[in-house]
């Protein structure tokens, strides 16, 4: 019989997910089946997927392949030994966004530590040719840290995307215990190196909750992604993908999470969006959008 730490917390109401398997949802599902292509959507148990691919036909591109060399004890992507890079990629993901006609992708990859490049050059490449065949597309990436190499990043940067995501996930304090190989003060140095290389380009970063931080380690987070000038937080509900992933803590309310955002914005970024279903890529678009509007209003742009 499981103890009291040891129960499993019950979802409250607000958790509930409304299903929709549209055409639009099982059209956008056929196409990554036809074109051999994987999505962070499906492989991570996205909350959002329905919505994402049902009502907004928009979906995040995960490329070099699907298993990841990390173990991340959150994270429900494959782990393991990874297949040999697949140079047509780019290429197939270019020719899917031309023929979703999305606005706005979110490219992601697993990790890839068994590359020295950590997969820069894919990403680069994914980059340009995304913008080839679709010129009027913005582009968001959300790598690992790649090994923290300059190089890797500059790469990466040079290939000039529109937004550079990369997320912190937890608080410093349970970073050791959540995350494989990543760690807490590498991460906030990718994203201040990603603004060193390309000021202009807008910088993005998340954090889960609901895995035993408290609320001044949450506001600590906020404190040390300003301080490397991230301009862009999200803030979502940690759900347990499976019962060997790490037990969910607390759940946090809608209101809990208004607070958040509105602190949020108070310490300067220039875009928050927080709440239980809120992912790194929920409604990537708008948080573009929002911020090249508040870059603007600042005289920034």
């Amino acid at each position: 019989m499981a103890t009291k730490n040891e129960e499993i917390l019950r979802k409250p109401e607000w958790l509930k997910i409304k299903l929709n398997t549209n055409q639009n949802y099982t059209g956008l599902k056929k196409m990554m089946r036809e074109k051999n292509l994987h999505t962070v959507c499906e492989e991570a148990r996205c909350p959002n997927i329905h919505e994402c691919w049902g009502e907004r036909r928009t979906a995040t591109f995960m490329i070099l392949g699907a298993v990841c060399t990390r173990a991340c004890r959150f994270c429900a992507v494959k782990t393991g030994l990874p297949n040999e890079l697949d140079l047509n990629e780019p290429e197939r993901v270019a020719e899917s966004v031309e023929l979703m006609n999305l606005k706005h992708v979110v490219i992601t990859a697993v990790a890839r530590d068994d590359l020295k490049d950590g997969g820069s050059e894919v990403y680069a490449e994914t980059i340009r040719q995304v913008r080839e065949r679709n010129p009027y597309t913005t582009i968001e990436v959300l790598p690992s840290d790649m090994g923290g190499s300059f190089d890797n990043w500059e790469r990466l940067m040079n290939a000039r995307p529109d937004i550079l995501n990369h997320n912190i996930e937890t608080v410093r304090r349970l970073t050791p215990r959540v995350r494989a190989r990543a760690t807490y003060d590498r991460s906030l140095e990718v994203l201040r190196r990603s603004k060193e290389l390309q000021p202009d380009i807008p910088t993005k970063s998340s954090l889960m909750v609901g895995l035993g931080e408290t609320w001044d380690e949450i506001l600590e987070v906020m404190d040390d992604l300003r301080a490397n000038d991230v301009d862009i937080m999200t803030i979502g509900q940690y759900l347990q993908p499976s019962r060997k992933h790490i037990k969910v803590q607390k759940y946090y309310s809608p209101l809990e999470f208004g607070k958040l955002r509105k602190i949020a914005m108070e310490k300067g970024f220039k875009h928050c969006q927080a709440g239980p279903m809120v992912r790194s890529s929920y409604h990537a678009d708008e948080q573009v959008n929002e911020a090249a509007k508040q870059r603007q209003a600042l005289g920034e742009a």
